[in-house]
């Protein structure tokens, strides 16, 4: 059985989530007050903040209290295990595709031209 990174399975988790992308997706223009963040999902916030709290666990979202105010910033950096596999598997695959494509060119030029004899 493969064996598979926590760091993977933690990343993929957190953005199998329609909810947790949008939240990463407003937190790439720059940090945001949880409340912003709750707003547009129609969610109540005990659930945003477990949202957040996979998404931190994940790496890719730390939170700062100041106050009664928690905002939350994106960390760009953990998205890099999932950025590393998902170019190896791209390698693997195109290679795996020009050995494919170097086969067929081959038992294309051994083809008869005209195959209606």
């Amino acid at each position: 059985m493969a064996k598979h990174d926590p760091d993977l399975n933690l990343l993929f988790h957190a953005l199998s989530d329609p909810s947790r992308r949008m939240m990463l997706a407003r937190l790439a223009r720059g940090p945001a007050p949880v409340s912003e963040l709750a707003a547009p999902t129609g969610l109540r916030l005990p659930t945003v903040l477990r949202h957040l709290s996979v998404l931190e666990e994940a790496g890719l979202v730390a939170t700062q209290k100041d106050g009664r105010v928690r905002s939350c910033q994106m960390l760009p950096d953990g998205l890099s295990p999932m950025r590393d596999w998902l170019e190896a598997q791209r390698e693997i695959w195109e290679g795996r595709l020009d050995r494919l494509d170097d086969y067929l060119n081959e038992i294309m030029k051994e083809w008869p031209n005209d195959t209606r004899s």
